[in-house]
């Protein structure tokens, strides 16, 4: 049913293939979009953004901090002082 397709990484231009096994599986979990990235693209993309820090004001005291997710617009979020009392 599923046959190998190349494309071209958005990122470095390079072609690659999408393979007839990759296409089941993003059937399988629900995934409409092919991938607009190489595999080594993606992975440099996912090493850059598990070292990406936010600025966030911590709920409880008021200091400016950072952490390294992407809060969520109502949910509290604290500075590492604060975290840590509240779960010693």
């Amino acid at each position: 049913m599923y046959q190998d397709e190349k494309l071209i990484c958005e990122d470095c231009g390079a072609e690659f293939v999408f393979s007839a096994g990759e296409q089941e599986f993003y059937a399988e979990k629900g995934l409409v979009n092919k991938p607009k990235r190489c595999p080594d693209c993606r992975k440099k993309r996912r090493q850059n953004n598990r070292h990406k820090m936010y600025d966030v004001v911590c709920s409880k005291c008021g200091a400016n901090t950072q952490v390294p997710f992407k809060p969520i617009i109502g949910k509290e979020v604290y500075c590492k002082e604060c975290y840590k009392q509240m779960h010693e």
